[in-house]
């Protein structure tokens, strides 16, 4: 009798995990059958129910496919209306690039209103705030330009200046130097930084903050060294520690 209940405390643990967590239908035949039984039984009493799952999942598929599909046809439409567009504006015929020319573009006022999925959307939001700058309509602008973002750094940072340059327009300085610095701060770079900087200099000086003014000039003389805008930065930089000596 001792031999028998040492046998049976040695088992092996595993051996006892296996056994109590195996379905019982998966070791006996009668009890799989029985168990294959009642799942075609549930499948014939709930039939109605599995059809509509089966088509619920095909219509999510299928809702997700057409969407792409739209948004992608939307995208090239939007495209093929943007750049004639963007031709306009760099000739500065505003009118037409915001309604279009009857022939070769909508206009970016459509391409918001009707691609606004669409990632030349969102370009024609800058270019439309370009316009309203340009038109002088610097609230509209600003709005515009506030609602623009890209993942391309160098026209991020061009919205960035244009918000300030409203905001100059605007006599708002204050306003002005938190978006030209935001335009200087955002990812520096040798072609546009310096111009941020010059910009955000003079912002500073308008708003008689000398010493600001001076940081930013000598940061373009410091450290862009082939800027266009060196030469007059250090001009103007002389000019400030001449003043802030007095």
């Amino acid at each position: 009798m001792a031999n028998t209940k040492d046998t049976k405390e040695n088992k092996d643990p595993q051996e006892q995990v296996d056994q109590t967590t195996i379905p019982g239908y998966l070791e006996d035949a009668d009890a799989l059958r029985e168990q294959m039984s009642k799942t075609e039984e549930f499948a014939k009493n709930n039939q109605n129910l599995i059809i509509g799952v089966v088509v619920g999942i095909l219509v999510v598929v299928g809702g997700i496919f057409l969407y792409n599909w739209r948004v992608s046809e939307q995208e090239l439409k939007a495209q093929s209306e943007l750049f004639p567009a963007i031709f306009y504006l760099e000739k500065d015929s505003l009118q037409k690039a915001m309604k279009g020319d009857n022939a070769t573009t909508e206009g970016l006022e459509v391409i918001l209103n009707e691609y606004g999925s669409s990632k030349a959307a969102q370009l024609a939001t800058f270019y439309a705030g370009t316009v309203k700058l340009k038109e002088g309509k610097f609230d509209e602008a600003i709005s515009l330009l506030e609602d623009f973002s890209a993942d391309d750094f160098l026209v991020q940072a061009r919205a960035y200046s244009l918000i300030g340059d409203a905001y100059m327009e605007k006599d708002d300085l204050a306003q002005a130097i938190k978006f030209y610095k935001k335009a200087s701060d955002h990812y520096p770079n040798d072609q546009f930084t310096p111009a941020y900087l010059f910009k955000l200099a003079l912002a500073y000086e308008l708003s008689s903050d000398l010493n600001a003014a001076a940081k930013c000039y000598k940061d373009v003389v410091d450290n862009f060294k082939d800027a266009t805008e060196k030469g007059m930065a250090e001009k103007n930089l002389a000019r400030l520690e001449h003043q802030l000596k007095k």
